[in-house]
């Protein structure tokens, strides 16, 4: 339960924009989702095994507490970690020592206040223009653009022949950009501007990662740690 509970808090408060996750679990699926607070990220995630204890739909709200909560050294392997139920609806996560010298109670959110705080966001589906996987070189070279651009708060992914280029900034002040994916075998046509520190924070998680970009104005990117695949939807921004 620790584990799954540390890779679901990893990869979504830890991109400082979600402090809520609506949770849909059933027998044979776990399922996550999340809002950006801005609205810039839309995450869907589904464990590679159903979680048990995370059968029904709720909410875990207020992330940060329980991730503080995770922090502690005292609930270890022989500590006592599961959701308590209610008339079997989800209520809390249980935290307990094995002497029962250290308690914690994470309450959980209901699911009618859940649903009304993380609407369902419908997705038509796209084309992608462009798909890859970034390199570990291609993202350290993205933060250090976006250091020596920090007054930018979005760059803009352009196709410059066969390579993929991000752009900082423009001509009539400080700019930058460099190439961060050679030979990406499509095209954009379209300028479409991209939250820095959004894309930066995903492409930080840990995980196999997977970049789709489209004309139509959306990027996803897929994070496969290894626990579940999270999906990060991402809206184009205004220039």
């Amino acid at each position: 339960m620790k584990d799954n509970l540390l890779d679901l808090i990893h990869h979504t408060q830890g991109l400082g924009v979600i402090e809520l996750v609506k949770v849909e679990g059933t027998d044979e699926e776990t399922k996550v989702s999340a809002l950006a607070e801005d609205k810039s990220v839309i995450v869907h995630g589904t464990f590679n095994t159903p979680l048990a204890d995370f059968i029904g739909v709720f909410g875990m709200p207020n992330l940060s507490k329980l991730k503080t909560i995770l922090s502690f050294d005292d609930y270890d392997e022989t500590s006592t970690i599961n959701v308590t139920r209610t008339e079997d609806v989800p209520t809390s996560v249980h935290f307990e020592t094995k002497t029962g010298d250290f308690v914690n109670d994470y309450r959980l959110m209901a699911r009618v206040i859940v649903e009304d705080k993380v609407k369902s966001v419908s997705f038509k589906g796209a084309t992608w223009n462009v798909e890859f996987e970034p390199s570990v070189v291609a993202i350290q070279r993205l933060k250090m653009q976006a250091q020596a651009n920090a007054e930018e708060v979005n760059f803009v992914a352009k196709t410059d022949g066969a390579d993929l280029k991000f752009y900082f900034g423009d001509h009539s002040t400080h700019a930058g950009n460099f190439v961060f994916q050679p030979a990406v075998g499509g095209q954009l046509k379209r300028e479409w501007a991209w939250p820095v520190r959004v894309v930066i924070g995903i492409l930080d998680l840990t995980g196999d990662k997977t970049m789709r970009i489209s004309d139509e104005g959306v990027a996803e990117i897929t994070v496969n740690s290894g626990v579940a695949v999270y999906t990060y939807k991402i809206p184009a921004q205004s220039k």
